[in-house]
């Protein structure tokens, strides 16, 4: 992979990235169409990164359909796809690992310990391998986002992170290789977080901006879904996560719900 990456960047071609974990769907082909517009080359990695998974998450039972995402990709024309083995990303006696810290304790990482240490190693190490000069991301994770632009300025890297809209289905909820774990009752109680989110748009346009009565907003809608429950519903600055008092225009509203055993996300920036 490092040849073919280098093999086309000495050639003064321009190499996008979109990383993976599989069970690719829309949100994730969207990624790549803007990668092929924007770059001369591009590479797809899918990697299900065991370290960004707790103890007793899905890391087994995480959707893994490699060769329908190959022929998807290869249909889009992707140049390169990178689907390494675990053993290869990490040798057994690896001691390395990228930390953000702050970051690394807000929003999912509060509830998943860990999640985003191993979201910045894998990532550190894609980016170190393919050494792209676009990364192409989905707002949904807009944790991850704030976390990788981060990491990638302080450690001086030369790679511009490209943050891409959030794909929905017609009736609003953001796609998601969870979305598989989902039965038809699930996927209708699923709803509730886009809603939640809307509820709270409507109200900062109808001229509330105090935070905690926002969050009290979002959460009672959740509340109200009996096949649900909060995780989180938060309303912070986009680029350090930090909690605050005022909504204005940019604030990010982040929500992560369980409905049934599934965990889902979703956000809006307003």
């Amino acid at each position: 992979m490092k040849t073919a990456c280098r093999g086309a960047t000495r050639s003064g071609k321009t190499l996008g990235l979109v990383p993976t974990m599989g069970a690719l769907h829309e949100g994730h082909l969207s990624l790549v169409r803007v990668a092929k517009r924007e770059c001369d080359v591009v590479a797809v990695s899918i990697f299900v990164n065991p370290l960004q998974f707790g103890p007793t998450e899905d890391f087994e039972k995480y959707p893994r359909t490699f060769l329908r995402d190959a022929t998807m990709l290869e249909e889009l024309g992707v140049d390169l796809l990178f689907a390494p083995l675990v053993k290869e990303m990490y040798s057994p006696n690896a001691k390395t690992f990228v930390d953000v810290d702050d970051l690394s304790s807000k929003l999912d990482g509060g509830s998943r310990p860990g999640h985003f240490r191993g979201v910045a190693t894998v990532v550190c190490k894609l980016f170190e391998i393919v050494r792209p000069d676009r990364a192409y991301f989905g707002q949904k994770d807009a944790a991850q986002v704030a976390l990788l632009r981060k990491m990638a300025r302080d450690l001086d890297m030369d790679v511009q992170i490209v943050v891409c809209p959030i794909v929905r289905e017609a009736d609003g909820l953001a796609l998601s290789s969870r979305n598989a774990y989902l039965n038809v009752e699930q996927r209708r109680q699923a709803l509730v977080l886009s809603r939640s989110l809307q509820q709270v748009k409507a109200a900062v346009e109808a001229g509330e901006t105090d935070a905690t009565k926002l969050i009290e907003i979002g959460s009672q809608v959740i509340y109200s879904e009996a096949g649900a429950r909060v995780d989180y519903f938060a309303i912070v600055n986009p680029d350090t996560l930090e909690p605050v008092a005022q909504a204005v225009s940019g604030t990010l509203v982040a929500v992560a719900a369980w409905v049934g055993a599934t965990r889902l996300i979703d956000n809006v920036l307003l």
